[in-house]
């Protein structure tokens, strides 16, 4: 099954629209964890099987397991995702983008070596960087388009042609790259309106949504300036507020909690 077919599936099966972010970060794991040798698994994995049946995609970043040494856990982890949760596809949060040679093998880490159903790229080297992936039509092919960082506006609000380039960037991916309808987009939240405009520009292709919790984006503006005609097409991201929403033996239930609440949040505001 493709990335898109899971995707849309889950959105459905699940009724939700959150991706959870799994941003491992030992010094903040619950005390019992903290020190243990496969702690990075141990604990991204209670985290995945307590909300597993409440999102509609996981996003491990791979910056997060690739400074701790732990890449054998990130495998492991997205295996343990399609084991026992099939049916919930995995998003490598990667922002990858190099040249072709390279760039094929970026393809080979994130799609053979660890197995996700789609990744995070920088569209900013052209479409021959991004080529290689595109080409894996079962995969899913996320592209940055106006990320939620400050310094967001620093380049992509730039005026090119009478339009803001972010506003290029969807207009070429929806137009010219999605020949296999496997792209997303990168929005964030802390620009709902932005948000918005790049929805009018692509149609009803999915939008990866960072920067709901920590970073302050508003759930009721990001649904209703995000959302597809039929109430979905997003996939509304958070981490630091779920992961460690509890900092005991009971940190996975209070993960379970905080995602149930996000889920019902955001579907509050999804027909309106």
């Amino acid at each position: 099954m493709s990335f898109m077919q899971s995707l849309q599936q889950a959105w459905t099966r699940n009724n939700s629209l959150v991706c959870v972010g799994l941003d491992p970060e030992p010094a903040k794991f619950p005390a019992h964890l903290r020190g243990r040798p496969d702690a990075v698994f141990e604990f991204c994995r209670a985290i995945v099987d307590a909300t597993a049946d409440l999102v509609c995609t996981f996003k491990p970043q791979i910056a997060h397991f690739a400074a701790l040494r732990a890449e054998d856990a990130l495998e492991r982890l997205i295996a343990h995702i399609h084991d026992q949760h099939p049916g919930v596809p995995v998003i490598l949060d990667a922002k990858r983008g190099d040249i072709g040679s390279t760039a094929q093998h970026y393809v080979g880490e994130a799609f053979d070596r660890y197995q996700a159903d789609a990744v995070t790229l920088n569209p900013y080297l052209g479409r021959d960087s991004v080529q290689p992936f595109l080409d894996r039509a079962d995969k899913g092919v996320i592209l940055l388009c106006h990320t939620s960082n400050p310094g967001a506006a620093d380049l992509q609000d730039l005026d090119v042609g009478g339009m803001p380039l972010y506003q290029h960037v969807a207009q070429i991916v929806a137009r010219d790259w999605n020949s296999h309808g496997n792209c997303a987009l990168v929005t964030g939240a802390t620009w709902p309106e932005q948000l918005g405009e790049v929805r009018a520009l692509v149609g009803e292709m999915p939008l990866l949504v960072p920067g709901i919790g920590a970073q302050g984006g508003d759930v009721e503006a990001v649904v209703r300036n995000g959302r597809s005609s039929n109430g979905s097409g997003l996939l509304i991201s958070s981490s630091r507020a779920i992961l460690y929403a509890g900092n005991g033996e009971g940190f996975a239930d209070a993960a379970r909690t905080a995602t149930r609440e996000l889920r019902d949040m955001i579907n509050r505001y999804r027909h309106g």
